[in-house]
């Protein structure tokens, strides 16, 4: 089956990444959540996507400058705090949790959080810096799921496509194994600066090399379905009641 993800929780109304959005996103039979952390400058990781509390809370001030009391007045949308990871975990136990490290700030305690829970088996670290990913990957006493950062996947786009020429392929493969050693997904957009990633060769390249490939972030219904022809192992989505409209269509809602 492949994996619907909500992409921070399920709102309509715009409380991205709160405990209500997250809660919807469960409501409607979600089992992976997408979401984003920083860290308070005492220490306290928080599920918020933005540096600072300006874009969609009524405080401000950047999330490494306050304390987590301070962040804990602020209200998303007017309404919702900014909940922790902590509240995350233990309010759906059940559930997994796709992880962007928004800054090194909070490298050590993303992993010291999923030490504390042992939750291992239920996360997958993301973050646009490979440098970071790793980082936090080297942290942990056990190995979690992990995706491509940006530099990954360029070399990825830029070296894969040589796996088709019979005279390079032996030196092809063992560099891409290296440079992929400790990637299990490529989560990227569909395109990029407007040149098309997510392509039928690319899901195929991906999957000859064990990854799954995760598109984001897609609302359309119809893009859904193309996405899902080709082959694609998730969809990272704002619309959490449409993706699973599609996957209950094609018999792959789980």
């Amino acid at each position: 089956m492949p994996i619907a993800m909500a992409h921070r929780g399920f709102s309509l109304d715009g409380l991205e990444n709160s405990m209500a959005a997250f809660g919807a996103a469960v409501g409607l039979g979600y089992r992976y959540l997408e979401t984003d952390v920083h860290t308070t400058t005492d220490g306290v990781l928080l599920l918020f996507h933005d540096a600072a509390l300006d874009r969609i809370t009524d405080s401000a001030g950047r999330i490494a400058d306050l304390t987590a009391e301070e962040v804990s007045r602020a209200r998303i949308g007017g309404t919702e705090p900014v909940p922790t990871f902590d509240e995350l975990v233990a309010a759906f136990p059940g559930t997994r949790f796709n992880l962007d490290v928004k800054d090194w700030h909070s490298v050590r305690s993303v992993a010291d959080a999923i030490e504390r829970h042992a939750v291992h088996d239920r996360v997958l670290i993301a973050s646009f810096s490979d440098r970071r990913r790793r980082a936090v990957l080297r942290l942990l006493s056990r190995r979690t799921a992990s995706s491509a950062g940006t530099s990954v996947n360029a070399a990825f786009m830029a070296l894969s496509p040589l796996l088709a020429v019979p005279g390079l392929r032996s030196w092809v493969r063992p560099v891409l194994r290296r440079v992929l050693r400790d990637v299990d997904a490529l989560q990227v957009p569909v395109r990029y600066r407007g040149f098309p990633v997510v392509t039928p060769g690319f899901v195929r390249r991906a999957h000859g090399l064990g990854l799954n490939v995760h598109a984001w972030t897609i609302n359309d219904p119809a893009e859904m379905h193309r996405l899902l022809d080709l082959g694609v192992d998730g969809i990272v989505s704002d619309r959490a009641d449409l993706l699973k409209d599609v996957l209950e269509s094609r018999g792959a809602w789980s």
